[in-house]
């Protein structure tokens, strides 16, 4: 699968909007789209005429870059969700605030989704006291997300638990700092994902 290794701050400038992909530093002043708010390139600084296909792309490109993932991946999700009854773009942005590296990045595990998905890879959570090492895994009413007992001194998980409350806290999860422990309450709503994102453009692009 083709990784991106470029600076991801640049992913920023091209949608023109923080994505925060690069976890407490976006918050600083050290924040790239801060001092460059324009996209990447040459003739970047000059303001881009986008036809009705081209918002739709960027729509899509930006919601596939907050989550992290291929074009593939996203295709597959969208797929998922299309099938599922309701409206399609917001049972895709459920499914996404669903995977288990936007979950512990939620909960304050990691600083990044990035970072989640390596940490769960490495398999430093737990779920319902089973190890699980997928970062697409889709959490359930009920489940309970844990550090394992190794990783609790991990400095990066303390870390990002000290700096999540820069972010806000999802109401459909609840956490237990000292136990280094989440729960899921209940299954994410639109109204739980404050990004400024479009689904409808996406399910349009798709739809074409």
């Amino acid at each position: 699968m083709a990784r991106y290794r470029d600076s991801v701050c640049r992913l920023c400038r091209r949608e023109n909007i923080k994505l925060f992909l690069k976890g407490d530093r976006c918050y600083s002043d050290r924040c790239s789209f801060d001092r460059r708010g324009y996209p990447p390139g040459q003739h970047g600084a000059k303001k881009a005429k986008y036809s009705d296909y081209g918002v739709q792309l960027r729509e899509k490109q930006k919601v596939k870059r907050i989550y992290g993932l291929s074009e593939d991946q996203f295709h597959h999700v969208f797929e998922r969700a299309n099938r599922q009854k309701g409206v399609t773009g917001t049972n895709l942005l459920v499914l996404l605030e669903r995977r288990l590296d936007n979950v512990v990045y939620r909960l304050g595990f990691v600083n990044s989704r990035t970072q989640g998905r390596q940490f769960v890879r490495h398999c430093h959570f737990l779920i319902n006291g089973k190890k699980v090492n997928i970062p697409s895994y889709i959490v359930n009413i009920g489940d309970v997300i844990e550090v394992h007992e190794q990783s609790k001194t991990n400095q990066f998980i303390t870390d990002a638990l000290n700096t999540v409350v820069r972010r806000g806290f999802p109401q459909w999860l609840s956490i237990e700092k000292e136990n280094y422990k989440g729960h899921v309450k209940a299954l994410p709503v639109r109204e739980d994902i404050t990004m400024p994102i479009q689904e409808q453009l996406i399910v349009e692009l798709y739809s074409k």
